[in-house]
């Protein structure tokens, strides 16, 4: 048993020197770690309807296949790094008076009605479900879990030590804050992947530029911005990202899907 626990934290190292080297933060877990956590974040959310009110998938058919339809333009964009290893579901969350989104390691995607209803149009809402999906794809939950629990912690729950602590980390996912190096990556990603899509590939900028307008500067809005720290210039950044990968300014979707259509996926939520 003690042998093997040597190999066990042996293996951790190798994994930790490797993450090092190949230029992402520092990371203890492995792709299947984040897969778990993933569902472990997803059960505890369905089992929490009070503060997730999740709506019902067999309920509202065509509000889900709408957002998916948004989503897999995404995924097939060619850019998305784990595609085919992360599940990538879909959930809505009933509560106008929050304006986030939110996904987990293992690609469980999360985005509140607040939110849907403060966007103006189907780019927009691609844009920052690219930013999210980018935070699960470019793996910045797992490494900003490494660094708030630190090495020590992470290692007494691989060896199964510290089952509370895993709970509490499970139950953090939801609300965990990344780095602003981590936001500047998503925002740059979710250029990268919505560049190969219909929709506007500025469409994250949109909704910074729609909050500002209304008095909502960089940190000005606490739902998103507790979780998301606003990185200098972002709309600017995002912007001539699109123009440096020469994205088409409204690729291939019309006025009348990107907005009338938009509306109609509101209305009901």
């Amino acid at each position: 048993m003690k042998s093997t626990k040597i190999l066990l934290i042996a293996s951790i190292i190798l994994t930790l020197f490797a993450g090092c080297k190949k230029g992402g933060g520092l990371n203890i877990f492995t792709i299947e770690d984040d897969k778990n956590l993933g569902v472990q974040a997803a059960t505890e959310i369905a089992n929490n309807p009070t503060e997730f009110p999740l709506l019902s998938k067999t309920t509202y058919v065509a509000k889900y296949n709408y957002i998916n339809t948004i989503r897999d333009q995404i995924l097939n964009s060619g850019v998305v790094q784990y595609k085919t290893d992360f599940d990538w579901d879909m959930n809505i969350i009933k509560n106008d008076s929050v304006l986030n989104a939110f996904c987990t390691p293992g690609g469980h995607i999360y985005v509140y009605t607040g939110l849907i209803k403060y966007l103006d149009n189907a780019s927009s809402l691609a844009g920052v479900l690219g930013h999210e999906m980018a935070h699960a794809d470019r793996r910045h939950s797992t490494q900003q879990l490494t660094a708030v629990y630190g090495i020590s912690t992470l290692l007494s729950i691989a060896l199964g030590q510290n089952y509370a602590q895993l709970q509490q980390m499970v139950t953090s996912l939801s609300s965990l804050q990344f780095s602003k190096e981590h936001e500047k990556e998503a925002d740059a990603y979710s250029v990268k992947y919505l560049c190969a899509t219909k929709y506007h590939a500025e469409g994250a900028s949109y909704f910074f530029q729609k909050l500002e307008a209304g008095g909502y500067p960089c940190n000005g809005l606490q739902a998103f911005f507790s979780t998301h720290p606003c990185p200098d210039n972002r709309v600017t950044n995002i912007t001539t990202d699109a123009t440096t990968q020469n994205c088409s300014p409204n690729n291939n979707i019309s006025v009348s899907e990107d907005v009338t259509d938009y509306n109609a996926f509101k209305t009901g939520l």
